[in-house]
Order: structure tokens, then C-alpha cells, then sequence
């Protein structure tokens, strides 16, 4: 498939400068950091950055964070940060990071939880989960429209959802904490409640792959409904992470 077959394998191993070109606010606590680094190749989709700081007394935090965009933004890679309570790295990027300024990081990694073209996919996320996702999904858009490819996402809350704007009818989002009457401002296909069973078994595919990222919780639970929907273990690719991601 143009644009996924080509792409390389090796990661560059060493750190690098990269300019912060542009800053988007995707929700109240998530925002997207579109970098520049003088060193780029194109990544799979599903691939992640390090990001690393480093403060006057030689103290260092390191961070790793998946890539939002598709491998054809050539030059740039774009990186959404969702805000922990207490994060260092993530509080530093929208406390402090501005447009104009500079972050050190390395990258793309990461080989096992990337998308190489095979088909049908389905993808599941919870929360800031959907960002490799969403890379996938990007990609897939611009390469393959026609390949079949399916988003579950839950969020919270409407203002809680992440690229909102773009998930269009390749997604349903599952939304947590809302009540009916709740608008969904533009959302297509919207359900209240969590993702359940059902709903698995009614977007599975019976060939292919699933992608499955968000917390150690969420990502148990998805993978006992896709066990239940039919999926072996080998078909099913998890991401997972913690408080401290």
C-alpha cells in the first residue's frame, strides 16, 4: 500500500532538537504539538517519540508519546499531550511550551503496536488511548479510503472527546458520563455508556486485526469482549498506560 510498505524500520537512536511550530488545543486538558526536527523520517503508524527535559541543575524527566500524525506530513510530526495531575513533562508542555520554542526528543519507536496496511482493522480506544489510533486512522484516510477500518472511543465527556472535529462516521463514540438530551455537537455516531459487548461483537471483523490502547483497565476489559467476539490472541494488539504516562 502506497505509503506504508516504504516506510523504514530503523529509528535514529540519538537525541534531537526539534522546533515547537504549532500548538492546538484539543480539549480542556489535551493539546497537539506540532514539531519540527532537523533530523525526520517517516514513522509507521502507532509509533511513538520520546521527549525528554532537562533542567539548569541536570536533572532530567523522560516521556513517551504516541504519534498523532500520518507518516505523510512530511518534516513534522505532531505529538497530543493529555494533562496528569502532577506529570512533569505533560505539565511543562501546557504550562510553559509555547510556539517558537524548542524540545529535545528521539524517535519513532516501537514495532510491535504499529499498522502495517493489513486489513479489515478495528480500533478501540479509551481516553488519550486514541492517539496512535487516530494516526492509523489519518493514514488510512489518505492511502486506502476504502479499506475497512472501524473506531470504538470512549471518552467521559463530549468535551472530553479528542478530534472531535474529525472522527466523523468511521467512529462511534462511547460516552461515559453523559445523560440523554446531552447535544453531541457534531459527534455522528454517539452512544451513552461504556462500550459493552455487544457492541464489540457488532463492529468485529471476522478477519484482521484490532489495535486496543488506554488503561491497564480498559484495555483487560476490551480484551476479554474481543475474546468473546471471536478474536484469537494473536489477532489482537494492545497499547497500555499508566498513571504516570
Amino acid at each position: 500500500m502506497d505509503g506504508l510498505t516504504a516506510v523504514p524500520q530503523r529509528a535514529p537512536g540519538r537525541w534531537q532538537i526539534a522546533d515547537v511550530e504549532q500548538i492546538r488545543v484539543e480539549t480542556p486538558r489535551t493539546k497537539t504539538f506540532r514539531l519540527r526536527p532537523p533530523m525526520w523520517m517517516p514513522h509507521l503508524p502507532g509509533q511513538h517519540y520520546d521527549v525528554r527535559l532537562t533542567a539548569p541543575d541536570g536533572y532530567r524527566a523522560e516521556r513517551s508519546y504516541s504519534i498523532a500524525s500520518s507518516p505523510l506530513d512530511e518534516g513534522v510530526v505532531e505529538l497530543t499531550v493529555d494533562r496528569l495531575e502532577g506529570g512533569e513533562v505533560s505539565s511543562y508542555f501546557h504550562d510553559v511550551l509555547v510556539e517558537g520554542d524548542q524540545v529535545e526528543i528521539r524517535g519513532p519507536f516501537a514495532s510491535y503496536f504499529v499498522w502495517r496496511g493489513e486489513e479489515p482493522v478495528l480500533l478501540i480506544g479509551g481516553g488519550s488511548g486514541v492517539v496512535p489510533l487516530m494516526c492509523m486512522l489519518r493514514h488510512r484516510r489518505r492511502t486506502a479510503p476504502e479499506l475497512p477500518m472501524r473506531l470504538l472511543y470512549s471518552a467521559r465527556t463530549r468535551r472530553e472527546v479528542i478530534y472531535a472535529d474529525e472522527l466523523g462516521d468511521d467512529a462511534i463514540v462511547a460516552l461515559t458520563r453523559e445523560h440523554e438530551g446531552v447535544p453531541t455537537c457534531g459527534l455522528q455516531r454517539v452512544q451513552l455508556g461504556r462500550i459493552f459487548p455487544g457492541l464489540v461483537a457488532a463492529e468485529a471483523f471476522d478477519s484482521g486485526l484490532t489495535f486496543v490502547c488506554g488503561s491497564n483497565a480498559f484495555v483487560e476489559s476490551i480484551s476479554q469482549m474481543l475474546l468473546t467476539a471471536g478474536y484469537t490472541p494473536d489477532r489482537i494488539r494492545t497499547e497500555r498506560f499508566g498513571p504516570t504516562g
